[in-house]
């Protein structure tokens, strides 16, 4: 004799109809002998399926809930069983089990329509494409170069993309400001459309800062170097340094050294996430390639009175 029925499924007799899919579903993915390779799988599976086959019927189930397996009209499992051949074990076991609970237990396996009784050849394509999952498009991966500036305060980057047919778009991308090298933007939408109304990718971009004549950077500062001669370096002085935006009057204190940094705080890059950063002026004393005699000589005086900056030095 076949076992309980409710047994078999693991539930009891006042399961609901939910109560008792749910059951099913479960045993059935655990027990598919497409994914389960014990011995014992595919017997258990086809009692699975022939209990639930009764228990799923809510005519089948009532003369069950009475009269027991006779009223049920259901044999043993792994006979015909009031199923007609056609099924994978015999007795068409899957005539009624909803084909979505079936494609997502047996994960995709495919060929799932040889599994309903009376075959319907074509009807799990026709599902699967009434059931197709909406899906967010490929994204799009560019890199692009931007000047300095353009980085540093902000600005627009016409790109130029091309769809999966190879067309070229160019849309405007707003670059912040603070973008680093090597950054990335994302823009969202702009990348392939997506499936079944899924969304469009993103856009993807890598940047690249192309260097400046005067300024470097290192994160939020700004540096730039001021050549000054021996008399500004000497005696103090006060020069017009250009800086982001702007420029500003820096006073260079006297006996400044050459590789001295002079900081303007506040004054480097104001990024969008943070505070700003500084503004750096790395003194050069550039002594001049030639000069009169008469100078050459008062600078050979004030040599002489000098302190030697390399005594004791390197002792």
């Amino acid at each position: 004799m076949p076992r309980d029925y409710y047994e078999v499924l693991g539930v009891g007799r006042s399961a609901s109809a939910d109560d008792i899919r749910r059951a099913h579903r479960k045993l059935a993915k655990e027990f598919h002998p497409d994914k389960n390779k014990a011995p014992e799988a595919t017997k258990r599976f086809a009692e699975i399926q022939e209990a639930y086959e009764t228990l799923s019927d809510e005519s089948r189930k009532a003369n069950y809930d009475q009269f027991g397996h006779a009223g049920a009209g259901a044999s043993p499992f792994g006979g015909g069983g009031s199923g007609s051949p056609g099924g994978p074990f015999g007795g068409g076991p899957w005539q009624n089990v909803n084909q979505d609970d079936l494609e997502e237990m047996l994960g995709g396996l495919g060929g799932i329509g040889d599994f309903f009784k009376g075959g319907a050849s074509g009807g799990s394509t026709r599902s699967r494409a009434r059931r197709a999952q909406p899906r967010q498009g490929q994204h799009i991966e560019l890199e692009v170069t931007i000047d300095f500036m353009t980085a540093a305060v902000g600005g627009s980057r016409n790109v130029s993309i091309r769809d999966e047919h190879g067309k070229a778009t160019s849309i405007d991308v707003k670059i912040p400001a603070g973008v680093p090298n090597g950054g990335s933007l994302r823009i969202a939408g702009k990348g392939h459309p997506g499936a079944a109304g899924g969304p469009s990718g993103d856009l993807l971009l890598v940047i690249r800062v192309a260097p400046h004549p005067w300024f470097t950077r290192d994160g939020l500062d700004v540096l730039i170097e001021v050549p000054l001669t021996i008399v500004e370096a000497t005696l103090g002085a006060t020069v017009n340094v250009p800086l982001l935006k702007g420029t500003v009057d820096l006073r260079i204190p006297p006996g400044t050294s050459s590789g001295k940094r002079l900081r303007l705080p506040g004054k480097g890059i104001i990024s969008v996430s943070g505070p700003a950063g500084d503004f750096y002026a790395l003194v050069q004393i550039e002594p001049p390639a030639s000069v009169a005699e008469g100078d050459a000589q008062a600078l050979r005086a004030i040599a002489e009175r000098l302190p030697n900056p390399r005594e004791n030095r390197w002792r």
